[in-house]
């Protein structure tokens, strides 16, 4: 059994458990942040990656498209599991979603740590090669407000069309039930409980928050 995070150093005590996993894509630990649109999800993974001494972030929103919101797996698997389970150096091209474009090709060497961020990150074919999956716990209706919030007015047609690609995407593909950890965002930092895929039991508390509160 695990023992307990202290409270007041959540970021810093979680990043030393996921740099003591055993390596899950080559000599990877690929930790999986997934969750809701607007759940908090890249806020968390910058503040976790600087506690981790900066590990690199692959944000899942550089791999999907307006054409693709879901449908990257295979681009995913071929250009960055692939090379990474390797031991090599992944190169994938990063979208711009005001562009409606891919972009430059960006670099990703095989880190002892690597953080996949984004809605999808703990989808079933890319289970198998994470280390840890976590779940941001935000109702999907809040993390949606959120979302909407911060895009503003001008992207209301876009998350029209986004929220009912996630509420099928989820339906058909759920990431929580296979979460190893649930996180919790509060004003004053976060709170981390064991998930549906831990080994002592749902929703038991590890840790209690640091850090600032903020939006992804």
């Amino acid at each position: 059994m695990l023992a307990p995070l202290l409270r007041g150093t959540a970021i810093h005590e979680l990043a030393s458990r996921l740099r003591r996993l055993p390596p899950s894509c080559g000599p990877v630990r690929l930790i999986g942040i997934d969750g809701h649109a607007g759940s908090g999800k890249s806020t968390f993974a910058g503040q976790l990656a600087r506690a981790l001494a900066g590990a690199p972030v692959l944000h899942l929103d550089d791999i999907a498209s307006h054409d693709e919101m879901f449908g990257w797996t295979g681009r995913l698997l071929a250009q960055v599991i692939e090379p990474l389970g390797r031991g090599e150096s992944a190169h994938y091209a990063t979208y711009d979603w005001r562009a409606r474009r891919f972009g430059p090709t960006h670099t990703l060497p095989p880190a002892p740590v690597i953080l996949l961020e984004g809605v999808g990150a703990g989808r079933r074919a890319l289970r198998p090669h994470l280390a840890q999956l976590l779940w941001m716990e935000l109702p999907h209706e809040e993390s949606w407000t959120r979302g909407r919030s911060r895009d503003g007015e001008e992207q209301r047609e876009f998350w029209a069309g986004w929220v009912r690609a996630e509420r099928r995407h989820f339906a058909e593909d759920p990431s929580r039930p296979y979460a190893d950890l649930l996180v919790r965002q509060y004003s004053e930092g976060y709170e981390v409980l064991r998930g549906p895929a831990g080994t002592c039991g749902p929703d038991r508390p590890l840790t209690h928050g640091d850090g600032p509160s903020a939006m992804c």
